[in-house]
């Protein structure tokens, strides 16, 4: 699921309320010891465009 969700993201990243919303749904599918990768993936790929989004919804990982 995680490489599945990095492809999702990285289709959608055009758009912030899909981008969003993927991402939430990315988020309950993760198995949770793969969390830690998503976040830092995320942060590489998006943070320059998605930083609050992004600290809003994986800052409690």
């Amino acid at each position: 699921m995680l490489e599945y969700a990095k492809l999702i993201l990285k289709k959608v990243s055009f758009d912030r309320r899909l981008f969003e919303k993927e991402l939430i749904k990315a988020l309950n599918l993760i198995v949770p010891h793969d969390l830690k990768e998503f976040k830092n993936w995320c942060y590489d790929q998006f943070g320059h465009m998605y930083n609050v989004i992004l600290n809003k919804h994986l800052s409690h990982i």
